[in-house]
C-alpha cells in the first residue's frame, strides 16, 4: 500500500493515524494521565541504558523465537490489549488478533472491547484475553466462566484500575465513555471521512451500533449514548483474596497486569499466578508511577521462576533487547500497533510487526548474539551510574 511505503518505524504511524481519526478517538490512543510525565518518562527509561556489544561472535544463525507458558512464539513482543479498538480500525479487535496468529506473536484481547470475545476466539483462538475484574464474586466467577467458555486460554487481569482515572485530557478534547452525542462529536466525524463511511458507518450498517461487549459477563453500555454509564461499580473492593478466588476458578495460565513493585510480584507468585507484566498502563493510570524498565531487574530477582514480561514505553527493537536483557521474557506495545491498524488495518499491523521484528534481529546481530537467551544485563549498562 503507498501509505505504508512511507512507514520505517512506528514511530511513523502516529501522524497519519492522527489524520485519520477525530480528535476524540485519537486522544483516547495517545494521551496519559493528568500532565503526561509518566508517558514522556516510560520513553525517557529507555535512553538511560546503553548496550555493550560483543564482537566476533558469529552471528549468522539468530532466532528470535520465544516459549510463553507451552507457546512458541516468533518474536519476544505482543500487542497489548487497547480498548475500543473497533472504533478506529473496522473489526479492530479481528483485525490485532488475527495479524498476530498470522505472524507469530501473542496478542491480548481488551476487556473494553467493542466485538464479542466469543468471535475473536474463534477467529484467532491464541489470543489472550484482558479482564477488568468486578469486585462482587459472582459476577467475577461468570465473567471468568464467559471467557473459558469463549475457547481463550491464558487470561490476563488487570489490577491498576480500581477508579476511573482523571478524565481530564479526554474531557478536553470531546472524549468520554460512552461517547456524547453533540455538535462537536458530529462535526469531528463528518470533518474525517474516510473514518466516517469506512469504520464508522459500515460498522453501523453491518453489525448495529458497538456496545461494551466484553466487560462484563453481559452486554454492556452501547459506545454512542446521551445517558448510559459504563459500568465501574465495585472495583475499589478488588484485594488479593479476589485474586485468589480468581486462581482458583481459572485453570489455565494467569497473568497479572500492572505490577510495579517486588513485593507485589512476590504475592501475586505465592498466589500461584503464572506470570506477570510489569506495566504503569503506558502512562494512562496514576501519573507519577514510575516506569516499568526502572523496576523490571528488582522484580525479576525478587521473583525466580515466575514469567515476567513487560509493557509501557516500547517504540523500538532495541527497547525490546533492553527490556529482555533486563530480564523480561516478552515486552508489549499497544500504541503503535493500534496507530498502524488505523492507518491501513490489517496491512498496516503485519507492517509494523514486520518493522519491530526486523529491528530485533538486526540488532540481535548487532549485539553478538544468535539467542535471546544470552541476553542479560552484562549487554547493557545503566549510564547514569557511570
Amino acid at each position: 500500500m503507498s501509505t505504508l511505503q512511507h512507514i520505517h518505524a512506528l514511530a511513523d504511524f502516529e501522524a497519519p493515524a492522527r489524520r485519520r481519526l477525530p480528535r476524540q478517538l485519537f486522544s483516547y490512543i495517545s494521551n496519559g494521565a493528568d500532565d503526561e510525565s509518566s508517558l514522556r518518562a516510560n520513553r525517557a527509561a529507555f535512553g538511560r541504558y546503553a548496550f555493550v556489544p560483543r564482537m566476533l561472535e558469529g552471528v549468522a544463525r539468530r532466532s528470535q523465537q520465544i516459549e510463553l507458558f507451552g507457546q512458541t512464539y516468533q518474536s519476544p513482543f505482543g500487542i497489548s490489549p487497547v480498548g475500543l479498538a473497533a472504533m478506529w480500525c473496522y473489526r479492530g479487535d479481528l483485525v490485532l488478533a488475527q495479524a498476530a496468529q498470522q505472524l507469530g506473536i501473542p496478542a491480548v484481547m481488551s476487556g473494553a472491547s467493542l466485538i464479542p470475545m466469543e468471535e475473536v476466539a474463534a477467529a484467532a483462538p491464541g489470543t489472550w484475553f484482558q479482564a477488568y475484574m468486578p469486585g462482587e464474586p459472582a459476577r467475577v466467577e461468570a465473567l471468568i466462566a464467559r471467557i473459558a467458555q469463549a475457547g481463550f486460554k491464558t487470561l490476563v487481569v488487570t489490577v491498576d484500575l480500581p477508579v476511573q482515572v482523571n478524565p481530564e485530557r479526554y474531557l478536553k478534547n470531546g472524549f468520554s465513555t460512552p461517547l456524547r452525542p453533540s455538535l462537536r462529536l458530529a462535526w469531528d466525524g463528518l470533518s474525517h471521512p474516510r473514518w466516517l463511511a469506512g469504520t464508522f458507518l459500515k460498522t453501523l450498517a453491518r453489525h448495529g451500533m458497538p456496545h461494551f461487549e466484553n466487560w462484563r459477563a453481559e452486554r454492556g453500555a452501547p459506545i454512542l449514548a446521551a445517558r448510559a454509564e459504563r459500568d465501574f461499580q465495585a472495583r475499589d473492593h478488588l484485594d488479593w483474596t479476589h485474586l485468589g478466588v480468581m486462581r482458583e476458578l481459572w485453570k489455565g495460565p494467569l497473568v497479572v497486569k500492572g505490577i510495579l513493585r517486588w513485593q507485589d510480584a512476590v504475592k501475586a507468585q505465592k498466589l500461584g499466578v503464572d506470570g506477570i507484566i510489569v506495566s504503569n498502563h503506558g502512562g494512562r493510570q496514576l501519573d507519577g508511577a514510575i516506569s516499568p524498565l526502572r523496576v523490571l531487574p528488582e522484580i525479576v530477582q525478587a521473583a525466580p521462576g515466575l514469567t515476567v514480561m513487560m509493557d509501557s514505553g516500547i517504540r523500538r527493537g532495541s527497547d525490546v533487547l533492553k527490556a529482555l536483557a533486563l530480564g523480561a521474557r516478552c515486552v508489549f506495545n499497544g500504541r503503535s500497533f493500534n496507530y498502524a491498524a488505523t492507518v491501513a488495518g490489517p496491512e498496516g499491523v503485519r507492517h509494523a510487526i514486520q518493522i519491530l521484528r526486523s529491528e530485533v534481529q538486526r540488532n540481535m546481530a548487532l549485539l553478538g548474539i544468535n539467542r535471546l537467551d544470552e541476553l542479560d544485563a552484562a549487554l547493557v549498562r545503566d549510564q547514569r551510574r557511570d
